[in-house]
């Protein structure tokens, strides 16, 4: 790793084990466990490596070796807890260093969605780069910052509150690209929203680069919309008057519906509407119930339930 003839794909940079994990791995590498396979792409243009899947391997033995890792708690070599790799035998150390490691390189001409793809399939369950991460690392550009920029926005984070957990994760960054995504059309989206999402931030950073004005536009719609549900909604993208998150599902019903609202009819923007009496109903809360929430039906019907109720005044 250290040569640099291996590169870590920028939306796995931030990720990293925590110390436990780390832990763990060295120990069961240790005891002779087999090390899963890693996945790397050749540059066709420098000839280096990407590690598409196994970077946190890679690097967590790299920081072992040749850094000042100290191994935690351990479980079956209890005896090794609080080593470093210079505090083992001589043996041991030359076993860890002799240890094979299985890699697949792929083909050159594996796309970048492709590879992204399989990393996300690999690590499906675990804990790993989230869809936001994954695109705010390997997708930068004039779209993705106006995301980023506008996930600090004031009322946005008033009306759109979420764990810490979440916002650590980009919650409101994922939350304002399907706001845009969706805003733009359904037509592509085939309920793979990772794949969607992807395509259309790849899309719209090139959109941008070549209309650049289009960029405070895309800003006032998100800007406008929020200012919107802020004098609509009574408590924003929340359940209740005390509800500290923001369902995705209900985030896009209310979000989408009406910019799509105020796309159809401008003149409702200035409209004091009730929306009490429906946004408490059963048909609202069974439309953004999380059973296949991601299916183009579902997503189309909450999304087309709030436009059409705020059309209707």
């Amino acid at each position: 790793m250290s040569n640099g003839d291996f590169e870590v794909p920028a939306y796995q940079r931030e990720y990293t084990w925590e110390p436990e994990r780390k832990s763990r791995f060295i120990e069961s590498v240790l005891m002779g466990l087999p090390i899963p396979f890693v996945f790397f792409w050749e540059s066709p243009a420098t000839g280096k490596l990407e590690i598409v899947d196994g970077s946190q391997r890679l690097r967590t033995i790299e920081e072992f070796v040749l850094g000042d890792l100290v191994l935690g708690e351990l479980g079956e070599l209890s005896l090794l807890s609080g080593f470093k790799f210079s505090d083992l035998l001589e043996s041991r150390q030359r076993k860890l260093k002799n240890k094979s490691i299985r890699g697949v390189v792929l083909n050159e001409h594996t796309d970048e969605q492709s590879r992204f793809d399989l990393f996300e399939r690999i690590n499906t369950g675990s804990k790993t780069a989230n869809k936001a991460e994954v695109r705010r690392g390997a997708l930068g550009g004039d779209f993705l910052d106006l995301v980023i920029a506008l996930s600090k926005d004031p009322l946005f984070i008033k009306l759109a509150p979420v764990t810490t957990k979440k916002e650590k994760e980009r919650e409101k960054e994922e939350l304002i690209t399907r706001f845009f995504a969706y805003g733009d059309g359904l037509d592509d989206y085939k309920d793979n929203v990772s794949a969607f999402l992807y395509n259309y931030t790849k899309k719209m950073n090139k959109h941008f680069l070549k209309n650049p004005e289009d960029v405070e536009k895309y800003r006032q719609r998100f800007i406008s919309t929020m200012e919107f549900v802020s004098r609509t909604f009574p408590w924003g993208f929340r359940k209740s008057a005390t509800g500290r998150t923001s369902p995705r599902a209900r985030f896009e019903s209310i979000a989408i519906g009406s910019y799509l609202a105020m796309e159809e009819m401008p003149s409702i923007a200035n409209k004091s509407i009730a929306v009490e009496d429906w946004l408490n109903s059963k048909e609202f809360r069974a439309v953004t119930g999380a059973d296949g929430a991601n299916a183009i039906k579902r997503l189309r019907t909450r999304i087309d339930f709030v436009r059409d109720h705020l059309l209707r005044g």
